[in-house]
């Protein structure tokens, strides 16, 4: 299951160091809800590798906001800290595994 990211955990979950999967959703979108099972799946795979979750834009704006989310849904992939990659909009599941595992080397 993918974990619940929020504007208090945010630091030392996501940022904590390693890499993190984030994407921020929202409980009215759409593409949002397409792209949910696809998250819990990943999350799944990569346990105990990668922290992957979800980050609901309404409930933290702070996070939101920091990272200029303007379009949900959006994935950061977070290395030590660092977004190394965006995704903006519903994405198959075995091209989101192929970003993931560019950043596990």
């Amino acid at each position: 299951m993918a974990l619940e990211f929020t504007d208090s955990n945010f630091e030392e979950t996501a940022l904590a160091g390693g890499v993190a999967v984030v994407d921020f959703w929202a409980e009215w979108c759409g593409p949002c809800r397409l792209l949910g099972p696809i998250i819990d799946d990943l999350a799944a795979t990569y346990d105990g590798k990668v922290q992957i979750g979800k980050l609901n834009v309404d409930e933290n704006p702070e996070v939101s906001l920091k990272y200029s989310i303007r379009s949900i849904p959006t994935i950061l992939i977070i290395k030590d800290g660092e977004v190394v990659d965006k995704q903006v909009g519903v994405t198959s599941k075995a091209a989101l595994d192929a970003k993931i595992s560019t950043h596990l080397s």
